[in-house]
């Protein structure tokens, strides 16, 4: 008699694992996509204008005097 191929059938559940995992994200990316057709978009909806980004070298730590 054979000895079983443990290996064989590990990979053969990741890989049924995979390819369901990969449709339920399928899924659910085609249950979101007629949402954000039929409602506005954040920026459509929006009134007041887009505040100018602070460059990086501002937002970081605050400036200290040197010494």
């Amino acid at each position: 008699m054979a000895k079983p191929n443990y290996s064989f059938a590990k990979r053969q559940r990741e890989l049924a694992k995979k390819k369901k995992k990969e449709e339920k994200r399928q899924r659910k990316a085609a249950e979101q996509e007629p949402e954000q057709e039929i409602g506005e978009t954040p920026e459509t909806n929006s009134e007041a204008p887009a505040s100018e980004p602070v460059p990086a070298a501002e937002s970081a730590e605050p400036k200290t005097p040197a010494e």
